[in-house]
Parts: C-alpha cells; structure tokens; sequence
C-alpha cells in the first residue's frame, strides 16, 4: 500500500474531506467483505468448546438448517446460524455480542430472539445447575417472547444431535449475503414492529 492509500492525519480532528472519502471507500470494500468473514469465524466454532456431542459449529449448522427447513426467512436462518458466534469470546455474554453482530441488518424480533436465548434456554436446564427455569416469565409481555420461545423450542435446544443431517455450511452463504450486503441500521429491514407467526 503506498502513502497515498493512507490517510494524511494522526489524530481525528485533524483530517480533511480526502481523507475521509479514502476511509470511506476502504470501509466499503470490508464491508462488502463481511460475509465471508462472518463465515470464516462460524467455520473456527469446529473448534473450541468440548464436551457436547456435537461442535459449536455443528449446533449452530443445525439450529439454522431447522429454522430453513421451516420455511424461516434469511433473517431467521442467519440468526439461527450466527446466535453462538460470541461463545468464543464472551461466554458470559454471548448472546449479547451476537445480537449486536447481527442488529443493523435484520428486524427487531430476531435481534431481539438472539440477545434473550441464552435466559430463555434456562427452561430446559436450568433446574439442574442451580439457575431459574422460569427466569424468561419476565419478559412474557415482550411483542417477541413467543417467536423467542419458538426460536429455543424448535431450532435451538434441539440442535445438539450427531445423526442430525445439517446443511452444509457454504450453502448458507446467500443468506449471509442477503443480509449482511444490506445498508446497515435501514428501516425497510428492521421493521420494528414485524412479529413473526410460528405454527
């Protein structure tokens, strides 16, 4: 990269317009590139995590092939797929840092499923470590605690299962595409007020 593909400042205030329309076509180009990168870290989820029956890549291929095998739009399906992403990370919090990965690109609800799954998941185990199985009961007025129950009950809990037969992870490459190519934070996408019926 010679001089000229790098900004002229070494402190904020002191750039110019060139120097920000040089950013601005820099960030661009990763930009464009977020989905493969997306990709590439859901691909190192093969690695980490033990003990479970399946990789953390493996649950999360599986959470999202049971969401697109019901008929969940890319919205859903890349949810589904990206909902551990933060395991590495923040284990603490891992659902946080996935729903904000995900939150300028897909609407309110699924952000919203993605960020509360870890308190929702409590009902199927809680009781066996020491947490409340009915700590998710607070959020019950919330418009998108059912779709968020639907989301755990169907797609995620469910996902631990070596003879289950997930997609293949490259094939959710247009999905990643389709929304991670969107303009971030549009209203035609978020639709706040969207509430996905499940059957």
């Amino acid at each position: 990269m010679s001089a000229t593909d790098k900004v002229s400042f070494t402190r904020m205030d002191a750039g110019t317009r060139e120097d920000y329309a040089l950013i601005e076509e820099h960030e661009a180009a990763y930009k464009a590139d977020l989905p493969r990168r997306l990709m590439e870290r859901l691909r190192a989820m093969g690695e980490g995590l033990s003990g479970y029956q399946v990789s953390r890549l493996e649950h999360s291929l599986q959470t999202a092939t049971r969401a697109r095998r019901e008929g969940a739009d890319a919205d859903w399906v890349v949810a589904a797929l990206l909902h551990d992403l933060g395991d590495e990370l923040a284990p603490q919090n891992h659902d946080t840092l996935a729903a904000s990965i995900i939150a300028p690109y897909v609407r309110e609800e699924c952000t919203w499923a993605v960020r509360h799954h870890g308190i929702f998941q409590f009902k199927y185990y809680g009781d066996k470590v020491g947490l409340d199985p009915d700590a998710r009961e607070k959020y019950r007025a919330n418009p998108h605690y059912a779709a968020t129950v639907h989301f755990c009950e169907a797609w995620d809990q469910t996902s631990f299962d070596p003879a289950y037969a997930s997609d293949d992870p490259e094939s959710f490459a247009p999905e990643l595409e389709q929304v991670f190519l969107r303009p971030a934070w549009d209203e035609a996408y978020l639709r706040p007020g969207f509430v996905t019926q499940f059957a």
